[in-house]
């Protein structure tokens, strides 16, 4: 069935191409389209010989070379104060291997979109998220991530095709050299950007006892003498409408009770659980979680991301507590505690219901 498809459809494009007697072949584009690549010798990496095999790519530009053909360009076919796509045809595409600065702005990896604005000394580039754009015309503004106004130099030699290379400042950074006409212009790559995280989607937080001793420096009196017992330093992922116990985390699962790196409880003096002693310092927490029980694990395998791979010679305690079902649904997963009586408290962990 697929061949009689495929006869049908050739069928279709001989008969097509016939009666438009024309070649199917596109021509060669006037403004050819080009690569340059930081380093020069990734492109051909697999040619080379023992350690010059393994080079890796940081920096690649693909685009289109338009040729002068005795025309005035910048100030002309160009105008200043005017942005450009930096070649022709499709906008230029540049790649980051690797997380990069340019100017202030740090960028991860990835393929971004790349255009400048020329004066007639300086020029601004710009690198935006948009991508399958032909040129620069009503491109969304808001997706640019960096902007850097550098100046820009008249040179003797006339070139004729625009041109983009790479120009070797360390091995912390590169500049994209742009040239064209008589003007050349180098935006500089760094390879050593500052990168900040953005917001958690399961924000950390910290329950403290007593909770007072969370605040010792602003206590007056008697009660600046109260010393903390328990830490714990936990995420807090929020419920989404999920059914989070017996379907997101389900019975039999070890789970770090929050989310990105463990759950990390310090206590201050050794305490006793359910006749188990648990020496001062800081542990790991996890629980495995069963439909009416949880069995606490304390850890110091730490840090730790999780219990994947968890060294199990390093728990030191494993505490059997009940679960139950209450009808309050509670968002953001919640470790309080509540004071029972003298020498003994409660940690309540709450999520779901």
């Amino acid at each position: 069935m697929k061949n009689t498809i495929l006869l049908l459809l050739m069928t279709f494009v001989t008969m097509n191409l016939s009666a438009q007697d024309e070649s199917p072949w596109p021509e060669l584009d006037k403004s050819v389209l080009d690569v340059a690549m930081y380093p020069m010798k990734a492109q051909w990496r697999n040619h080379l010989k023992e350690a010059d095999r393994h080079t890796q790519p940081k920096v690649r530009v693909v685009y289109s070379r338009p040729l002068k053909k005795n025309r005035d360009i910048f100030g002309g076919l160009v105008p200043y104060g005017k942005e450009w796509r930096l070649g022709a045809n499709e906008a230029t595409l540049i790649t980051f291997y690797q997380p990069v600065r340019i100017g202030e702005s740090s960028l991860n990896q990835g393929t971004y979109t790349i255009f400048a604005t020329p004066q007639r000394d300086q020029w601004t580039f710009y690198i935006s998220t948009e991508k399958g754009i032909w040129g620069n015309a009503n491109r969304d503004l808001s997706k640019t991530v960096a902007a850097l106004t550098v100046p820009s130099k008249n040179i003797k030699e006339t070139r004729e095709a625009f041109s983009m290379t790479f120009q070797e400042i360390d091995d912390l950074g590169v500049n994209l050299v742009v040239s064209w006409e008589n003007k050349e212009v180098a935006l500089p790559i760094h390879f050593n950007p500052i990168l900040y995280s953005p917001m958690d989607a399961s924000p950390m937080d910290v329950a403290h006892y007593p909770e007072k001793s969370a605040y010792l420096n602003y206590l007056e009196g008697d009660e600046k003498n109260i010393e903390p017992k328990i830490d714990v330093r936990y995420s807090r992922p929020y419920k989404k409408g999920r059914n989070i116990f017996g379907d997101l985390l389900k019975h039999g699962d070890v789970w770090r009770i929050g989310a990105n790196e463990s759950t990390e409880m310090t206590l201050y003096q050794d305490i006793d659980i359910n006749g188990i002693k648990i020496h001062r310092g800081s542990y790991a927490l996890y629980a495995e979680l069963h439909e009416d029980t949880w069995d606490l694990i304390f850890s110091t395998d730490l840090p730790s991301w999780g219990n994947a791979n968890r060294d199990f010679t390093k728990d030191v305690a494993r505490v059997t507590i009940s679960a139950t079902q209450e009808d309050e649904v509670v968002e953001n997963l919640s470790i309080i505690f509540k004071d029972q009586e003298e020498g003994l408290v409660n940690m309540i962990i709450a999520w779901d219901k």
